[in-house]
């Protein structure tokens, strides 16, 4: 499939629509850099694509031609459907932008964003991009992602929720990783000091065996 594609654009045909829902999403991940940046973004208005099982660069890729594809709707109720299924690969800017349109977000999609873009985001902006679906969030708190998130923010900032999420940082404490370093040697210090004084001796101890054998 992949052999085909490529030999599909090396032969100029373009990556239009029907093209593209003729790869469809089971092998939408095999487009490779080069292929995803030849597509033109309008393709993306007829054809219905779904990257969540590909790689994160391809995710990054195709949500950047899906929201150049959609911007003349970006003011419209009707965008957030239509940019849905490439969330996956949304900076975390673009997601703080949609925290403040009421979208009522699925946990189940909430959980599959871009992981660094998820992590930026404050308790309040979360909030705002589930909705109605914001207690949802609490039976994901012991596990990743959700759990990530929750320990990097403020306890009182999660408890205004009102939906008993834990495991926040205390107000007052910070989370310090200190570097453990080897000991020098499990031998006490005494031994060492003897066994560095006695060196000498025993490297001409060495040497007299050495030169009468």
């Amino acid at each position: 499939a992949s052999a085909a594609i490529k030999r599909y654009v090396e032969l100029g045909n373009a990556l239009n629509a029907t093209a593209l829902n003729a790869i469809g999403t089971g092998y939408v991940c095999l487009l490779n850099a080069t292929e995803l940046e030849a597509i033109d973004p309008s393709s993306l208005k007829l054809a219905s694509l779904d990257p969540s099982a590909c790689s994160q660069e391809t995710k990054n890729l195709l949500y950047l031609k899906a929201k150049e594809a959609f911007s003349d709707q970006h003011h419209l109720p009707a965008y957030y459907e239509l940019i849905l299924p490439y969330l996956g690969g949304a900076p975390a800017a673009d997601l703080k932008a949609l925290s403040k349109d009421n979208v009522n977000m699925n946990v189940s999609t909430f959980v599959t964003l871009r992981r660094e873009s998820l992590m930026s985001l404050t308790p309040r902006e979360v909030q705002g991009l589930l909705g109605l679906h914001l207690p949802e969030l609490a039976q994901w708190q012991y596990r990743a992602p959700v759990r990530d998130w929750i320990q990097l923010q403020k306890q009182s900032e999660l408890d205004k929720l009102h939906i008993g999420l834990t495991g926040g940082t205390q107000e007052g404490y910070i989370n310090i990783v200190t570097p453990k370093f080897p000991a020098p040697s499990s031998a006490p210090l005494g031994t060492v000091a003897v066994a560095f004084h006695l060196l000498p001796a025993l490297l001409l101890s060495v040497l007299v065996v050495s030169l009468l054998s």
